[in-house]
């Protein structure tokens, strides 16, 4: 009878700690989908300025048709890649096309700006300036959302990854979240904020 007793007191205890290990991974798990919801916000926000600013450089950029229409399909893209990550958040696949579809929209701002440089009108125009002003804000907040994602990422890897939590993770199957890292193809361009002079 005591050792029955105490096999269930034993039971019950790995039962706990087996249930505050899953949790504390589900509480990571929410956590970075949270952070990625930020990243989510700030991304939206910024294609919501991009067709106000191509609106804006439009009449004055009558002969960079070619830049204008880069900016828009690139916007397009970028926003094909946010709904893919949207739809899981942390997938390696989505990460890396988010990563991807991004660059090659910072890519394609940074190539307006300078086309926008050679304009003295369009820049003194004061709605390109508070644009202008805005979007770079926006990178602003998207760079610390991508910041505070990634750590999160590494919170829940961790948490997942090391032992005994491995053991809980690995039967429930929580599956390794993937950073969202710019491709190095792209980390110059991003890297280097777009330089606007009114």
């Amino acid at each position: 009878m005591v050792i029955s007793l105490i096999l269930l007191a034993i039971v019950i205890v790995f039962a706990l700690w087996a249930v505050g290990i899953y949790n504390g991974l589900i509480t990571a798990r929410n956590a970075f989908k949270n952070a990625f919801a930020q990243i989510d916000v700030q991304l939206q926000r910024r294609f919501d300025l991009i067709p106000n600013l191509i609106e804006t450089a439009k009449g004055y950029l009558q002969h960079e048709r070619g830049t204008l229409e880069a900016v828009t399909a690139a916007r397009t893209a970028a926003q094909a890649g946010l709904s893919a990550a949207k739809a899981s958040p942390g997938d390696p696949a989505a990460m890396a096309e988010l990563a991807q579809t991004q660059g090659v929209l910072n890519g394609a701002l940074s190539r307006l700006m300078v086309v926008v440089e050679a304009y003295p009108d369009l820049k003194a125009n004061q709605n390109m300036m508070q644009l202008t002003e805005e979007l770079t804000s926006t990178e602003n907040k998207v760079a610390f959302a991508r910041q505070a994602f990634n750590d999160s990422v590494m919170g829940y890897n961790n948490r997942r990854e090391v032992f005994p939590s491995s053991v809980v993770a690995g039967m429930f199957n929580f599956a390794p979240a993937a950073l969202l890292e710019i491709p190095e193809e792209k980390q110059a361009i991003v890297r280097e904020a777009p330089k606007v002079q009114f």
